[in-house]
């Protein structure tokens, strides 16, 4: 095995499966897709730590989220074969890599040019032919390809997106961090008859996404 091989095995074992991960279908899209092929090359030897990775080069800081939050994510959104799947801010696009591993397919945005090209070109290199990635606002979702089953945010919003929301299918979900109030806690909101239910899951931080952040109090 290669070092990277070892490195995501326990990344595995330690992190993600100790967070009570349990799905096999994510557990084996962890332990094949490689983390470190979406982290620029100086950074890789920390491509499998328990951190929230800055995979950005010079721009707005733009980050790869902690594996074991990662995953229970993907748990939670219970994401079938057939289902169209929304990666909302995907940096250089690991959770969607990870996300086409268990959806028939999916759209991803990152709202950094430089990026979402590194993320096109991951997918390509894996061999992701039901992947796709396009330069966009994170709030602005992708309405070519809606409505999605799931969207999953790789972050977390202050604000409800409110556009997102209406990018799900009657039935589906999104699934993401909402920092709306402290502490943050990973959420799931459903669409039932044109309505949302919102549940909260666990307690979660992860870094905001750019364009869902609270606005700013105005100060006289």
């Amino acid at each position: 095995m290669s070092g990277f091989s070892t490195a995501r095995q326990k990344m595995v074992d330690g992190q993600v499966r100790t967070s009570d991960v349990t799905d096999r279908r994510v557990l084996d899209a962890m332990l094949t897709v490689p983390r470190e092929a979406f982290v620029p090359a100086a950074r890789q030897a920390l491509a499998y730590l328990d951190l929230d990775l800055d995979v950005s080069e010079g721009g707005a800081k733009r980050f790869l989220i902690k594996p074991a939050l990662t995953g229970k994510l993907l748990q939670a959104a219970e994401i079938g074969e057939g289902d169209s799947v929304l990666v909302v801010g995907c940096a250089t696009g690991y959770l969607a890599a990870l996300t086409a591993k268990l959806a028939r397919q999916v759209a991803a945005t990152e709202c950094d040019s430089a990026l979402a090209a590194k993320a096109k070109d991951a997918f390509t290199a894996l061999g992701l032919a039901n992947a796709t990635c396009r330069a966009a606002a994170c709030p602005e979702g992708e309405p070519s390809a809606a409505p999605y089953d799931v969207i999953v945010l790789n972050g977390a919003a202050e604000v409800m997106p409110e556009a997102l929301l209406g990018q799900l299918k009657e039935g589906g979900r999104l699934v993401g961090v909402s920092a709306e109030s402290r502490p943050p806690r990973a959420m799931i909101v459903t669409r039932t008859h044109g309505e949302f239910g919102h549940r909260a899951l666990f307690d979660a931080a992860a870094p905001v996404l750019p364009g869902l952040e609270r606005a700013a109090a105005f100060v006289f």
